[in-house]
């Protein structure tokens, strides 16, 4: 085993100084991993997600991880792959979950550089689709779990990998574990590599970690007009897309109330302090008092961070009309809305039926939306992602954080499980370009976060 890793990492070119914690053959281990799964087009309608499972399964039994100890779950197309790395019992508390998803978007290979699933390096990046979302956190939780099996290492309490299999799209996979499989994910709490995260500026100085610990509440609506229609030549006041136009301007101007929770006003404290200057001084005021009218409005007026403290929806899809010549029978407008935690679904779409004041359009949600709450942050998992971070950077401030988009962390929230991202990644200002074309991942920060999880298993389910 060990010639054949050496040989790998001799192929795969990887040149620098490596840490004390890691060997050469981690190192490869990890990158052949990582080359393996990006070769899985997991995206949704391509059928590979449960290839990409049946393969991590078999590295992970290899190491050393027992037939009994390993579940591939198939949904649909799909599938879950959950895997428990059994402990002492010495702690007496409930296992903890260690979340990843093993699908990604899609990719046309025909607009990328180089084919999205096949893993391509030049001397600042690897590239390929899932580089960076969310594969790198699939690769580094199963190389951990591999590195600790090999070496002895025995927790003080069970551990689960938890791998889901469709989060882009439905949640199908997380929300089939919650719900068909409680006592296979029971846990204490859960801790989510698809989200959190460190930033450095443009010189490598470190800036802050954030750690997720809430998510708003996505929900999309539609909101249809309808009418007799008839012919163009006899126009008439009434005409379904001037009643939805009328609608989708309402909405446009309508601000959801001002929000905040000791997760944002931490956040907007520990950047407002990094920041400096009139707008950093505002969030600072915002966090010291949430009903500061003046840092309100300067918060509002900044685009990057108006949505941190309110509910958001805004109109993302348009259709309306049948024909040109007849007056459109039909009109209708998807509008997305991001919720702020603690607010129930309902509450948003009761707020766009004032907001549009016309009780002849429809307002439907797509789907089944539900809230999710926060997670009060926790001092031993807070203690562990510290430790995780200042091996790589001791100066770097740890702060809580809400996220404007969702992971699979909301269902394990909403099902009681306190959840917490904490991804390995610690980069630079430059764009991963995750979701879009030539998706990317900094080499130096692949290897660097390598001992992420190792830390933190080691710290909170060590001796």
């Amino acid at each position: 085993m060990k010639n054949i890793y050496t040989l790998l990492f001799l192929l795969f070119g990887f040149i620098g100084s490596l840490p004390a914690q890691t060997t050469e053959i981690d190192h490869a281990r990890a990158l052949d991993i990582y080359r393996n799964i990006i070769s899985f087009r997991t995206a949704a309608g391509q059928d590979m997600v449960p290839e990409m499972a049946s393969y991590l399964a078999g590295q992970l039994a290899q190491a050393g991880f027992s037939d009994d100890d390993i579940h591939i779950l198939p949904v649909n197309d799909t599938a879950a792959l959950v895997v428990r790395y059994p402990g002492n019992g010495n702690a007496r508390k409930k296992p903890i979950l260690f979340l990843a998803h093993m699908d990604v978007v899609d990719a046309s290979p025909e607009e990328w550089k180089h084919d999205p699933f096949i893993l391509n390096q030049d001397d600042t990046y690897f590239h390929g689709r899932g580089t960076s979302d969310n594969k790198y956190g699939v690769m580094n939780l199963t190389q951990s779990f591999i590195r600790l099996k090999l070496q002895g290492f025995v927790p003080n309490r069970d551990l689960l990998l938890v791998f889901s299999g469709d989060e882009e799209t439905t949640q199908a996979t997380t929300n089939m574990l919650i719900n068909d499989y409680p006592d296979l994910i029971d846990a204490e709490f859960a801790l989510n590599s698809d989200s959190g995260g460190g930033s450095l500026d443009a010189t490598g100085i470190p800036l802050a970690y954030h750690y997720q610990a809430a998510e708003k509440t996505y929900a999309t609506f539609e909101i249809t007009a309808t009418n007799p229609g008839g012919h163009s030549a006899r126009p008439r006041q009434d005409n379904a897309i001037y009643d939805l136009a009328e609608a989708i301007l309402k909405i446009k101007d309508h601000e959801f109330p001002v929000m905040s929770n000791a997760i944002v006003r931490e956040s907007l404290r520990a950047e407002g302090k990094q920041m400096g200057g009139e707008f950093g001084d505002a969030l600072q005021r915002f966090a010291d008092n949430p009903q500061d009218k003046q840092a309100i409005q300067t918060i509002l007026a900044n685009d990057d961070y108006d949505q941190s403290i309110r509910t958001t929806c805004i109109a993302t899809l348009l259709r309306g009309g049948q024909v040109e010549n007849a007056l459109p029978q039909r009109a209708t407008v998807t509008v997305n809305c991001r919720i702020f935690p603690g607010t129930r679904v309902d509450e948003i779409q009761s707020a766009l039926e004032r907001v549009i004041d016309n009780p002849e359009l429809n307002i439907v949600p797509l789907d089944e939306y539900l809230s999710s709450p926060a997670s009060e942050p926790r001092e031993d998992v807070v203690d562990a992602i510290a430790f995780a971070v200042h091996e790589r950077y001791p100066e770097m401030q740890l702060v809580a954080s809400m996220s404007s988009g969702y992971t699979d962390a909301r269902v394990y929230r909403r099902a009681g499980i306190p959840t917490f991202g904490t991804s390995a990644k610690i980069i630079g200002p430059e764009s991963s370009n995750a979701h879009g074309i030539n998706e990317r991942f900094p080499i130096k920060a692949f290897y660097d976060g390598l001992d992420h999880w190792i830390d933190i298993i080691q710290t909170l389910a060590g001796k």
